[in-house]
């Protein structure tokens, strides 16, 4: 860096480094630089200001550093060169004086005038490669999805509402990483093997794409399409008792044991892919950093030189202007501490409007639990399908308007802070859904498995959950398109404030919301997370077209820097927990349909497995291995206590890491500004024995 090299010449680089190659070769019987006299090296002891521009002693510095540097080995000499704040030219004939004789000579041919054919070849290749990799490289990172749309939302709203698209966007790709095993192992095996319809088959009315019945009941949508059996097993066709030829060939396939096993790793990939992602955005987000001097760092060197284009230029300036708004937002708020009456007032309205929120919420909750046992103890026929939108079409009702109640309650709190009314917001819509989603599954594996009889339950809890899907996706449709454009109207018309700000806590939750019924229909409806992926893509184009048409930039703008690890918490602890509970609980303890699904045989999910185990024992000790692997990693809990508790010792300790560097760096910011102080008192004290120095010259 040039500040390294200011004031200082040619000859004082060459003298420290000469000393530090003696430090590393210990050698103690050759004198130091320090001890000759009028050294041009900056140091303290001499400060006189007294400079020897004489080439000779430089030459000779030179000579010693070579001598120590010949002495050194290879890594050491390079990474000793490298570091040089010298020019090339003067790092080149040091790296060739170090050089052996046979290495000088060498060195000499493959300079330009020099060179062979095979050299320049060579360097040809190495720099085409290199070019090649970095074109590579700048294509993949070009190829990101929506990195254009990312950057405008960032420059135009803030890292606030951005990260409500970055979100979205990590959605997309865990539910891509569950789609793709299932894909492969469930979903396309029965495809190519259908079973035999049970009868006639009814016909496509086009409400099917609503309540999720009709004709998708057949088909590989759902639990209860697929096979109890092995699939592509030699001579299953044949007659009883009919001889088998042995050129039949096939490999054979066990559904159940394929279905149970790959909802069960598909699950295992997304937990540690979860995991993984909220350490790493732990330390993301809470990695040590200096807020002392930012402002400046970011008005003179957040600009980027290499931007030609007008629209990228423009960009940028939206992009380090509302980074600044940001800055300054947050600076603001640490000048303005409350008076202890504000603070007393405050928490009485808190927790006023917390005992609302809450009464709300238990009101949303006897709501959905009255009407879902309502819906059991009157069963509707088939030929009234529709009515069973009824009960997704009251859960939507009250996910979408008691958010809006929390937000007109919200307003009289009044938060200095606008990440800390960010995140009252998403607790208070968090407690309410999971809630809601608590009551829903206790309907369905407790009341509905013993009122539907020999029907196929399973079936019916996959269509339940695509119901609410559909009718989630339809409602925040609805809302996105009119709801927030008739805000928009009534704010700039009526009430002339301009456009209304986009709620981040309530569309965050709709996102958690959705995934979490993904997780939970997973096992009834193997393509939920390919229908989520598509309901997630037009999400995005929809929100981003609303965002631009009928929203403004938060007035009270802030640094969501934070935002991002709590979205990910919130996705891993109440949603995917809760989903794998379910999950579990559905495969260990409830009995399966007796008439439809690969499990119709057994007495619960898991016997499948147990039936599987049996059947290697009885294989041959060469396989005996498996049934204790199954018998003590699976059937013993134990293990999977410990692994989970070795997951949360992962987080636990990543952050404790993190906390750890920033006490440390904290430290050592402080020991350098008592170096600092320490020399400045040091020079202070130079200066004064240099005046008197001055002082006795002239009156000599």
């Amino acid at each position: 860096m040039p500040s390294r090299t200011i004031g200082r010449s040619r000859g004082a680089i060459i003298s420290q480094y000469y000393d530090r190659t003696v430090k590393l070769r210990r050698w103690a019987s050759r004198p130091q630089l320090g001890d000759v006299g009028r050294s041009a090296r900056p140091s303290l002891r001499m400060y006189d200001l007294e400079l020897d521009p004489m080439a000779r002693e430089e030459e000779e510095k030179r000579k010693l550093l070579v001598k120590e540097l010949q002495g050194l080995t290879l890594a050491q000499r390079e990474h000793m060169l490298r570091g040089m704040p010298l020019s090339l030219a003067e790092k080149r004939y040091l790296r060739e004086e170090t050089l052996p004789p046979l290495g000088k000579q060498r060195v000499r041919q493959t300079r330009p005038g020099h060179s062979s054919c095979c050299s320049c070849l060579r360097e040809a290749c190495i720099l085409a490669s290199r070019t090649l990799g970095l074109g590579q490289m700048e294509g993949l990172h070009l190829l990101t999805p929506w990195r254009y749309a990312l950057k405008r939302i960032g420059g135009q709203f803030g890292s606030s509402v951005l990260s409500y698209f970055l979100f979205l966007k990590t959605l997309l790709a865990f539910n891509a990483l569950l789609l793709v095993p299932l894909l492969a192992f469930i979903v396309a095996v029965q495809a190519a093997f259908p079973p035999d319809p049970p009868g006639p088959l009814p016909t496509f009315t086009g409400l099917e794409l609503l309540t999720g019945g009709g004709r998708f009941t057949y088909t590989v949508m759902y639990y209860g399409y697929y096979s109890n059996t092995t699939l592509n097993q030699p001579c299953a066709s044949l007659p009883e008792g009919a001889p088998c030829s042995s050129g039949a060939r096939g490999l054979p396939y066990n559904m159940p044991l394929a279905y149970l096993f790959t909802i069960g790793v598909a699950f295992f990939i997304t937990c540690i892919t979860l995991v993984y992602s909220m350490s790493h955005s732990f330390g993301e987000s809470y990695r040590v950093g200096s807020t002392l001097g930012v402002h400046a760092i970011t008005v003179f060197c957040s600009w980027d030189y290499k931007v030609t284009q007008k629209w990228a230029s423009r960009l940028q300036q939206d992009n380090i202007r509302t980074h600044l708004k940001e800055l300054l937002a947050e600076w603001q708020l640490r000048q303005r501490p409350r008076s202890v009456c504000g603070r007393l007032r405050q928490v009485a309205v808190l927790g006023l409007v917390w005992l609302l929120c809450l009464g709300i919420t238990l009101g949303c909750t006897v709501a959905v639990y009255t009407f879902s046992e309502f819906m059991t103890e009157s069963p509707m026929s088939a030929e009234r399908e529709g009515s069973l939108l009824v009960l997704p079409l009251v859960v939507c009702l009250l996910n979408l308007g008691a958010p809006y109640l929390y937000r007109c309650l919200a307003s009289l709190e009044r938060h200095d802070s606008p990440v800390l009314e960010v995140y009252v917001a998403i607790c208070r819509n968090l407690i309410l859904k999971m809630v809601i989603l608590g009551i829903l599954c206790y309907h369905w594996l407790g009341r509905r498995v013993n009122t539907l009889g020999g029907q196929c339950w399973e079936d019916f809890v996959g269509q339940e959950l695509y119901r609410l899907m559909v009718m989630d996706f339809i409602f925040t449709l609805l809302d996105t398109v009119f709801g927030e454009l008739v805000w928009r109207l009534l704010s700039e018309k009526k009430l002339k404030r301009g456009k209304p700000e986009f709620d981040i806590a309530r569309n965050v939750l709709e996102l958690i919301y959705g995934q979490t019924l993904t997780w939970l229909g997973v096992l009834f409806s193997p393509l939920l997370p390919a229908l989520q992926i598509l309901k997630l893509l037009l999400f995005f184009y929809i929100k981003k077209r609303s965002l631009m048409a009928n929203c403004r930039a938060p007035s009270r703008p802030w640094l969501a820097s934070h935002m991002s690890t709590v979205f990910i918490s919130l996705l891993c602890f109440p949603s995917f927990l809760g989903a794998a509970v379910f999950l579990c609980y559905a495969i260990w303890q409830v009995k399966p349909s007796s008439t439809c699904g690969p499990f119709r045989t057994l007495d619960t999910m898991y016997e499948a497995g147990r039936i599987w185990v049996r059947h290697l024992e009885a294989a041959g000790p060469g396989v005996s291995w498996l049934p204790w692997v199954h018998r003590n990693l699976v059937e013993n809990t134990f293990p999977i206590y410990l692994v989970s508790a070795l997951l949360v010792a992962v987080i636990y300790l990543n952050i404790q890491v993190v906390k750890g560097q920033r006490t440390v760096i904290s430290l050592l910011k402080e020991q350098i500004s008592n170096e600092g102080e320490d020399k400045i008192f040091l020079i202070n004290k130079l200066h004064s024995v240099y005046e008197k120095k001055e002082r006795s010259r002239r009156l000599l």
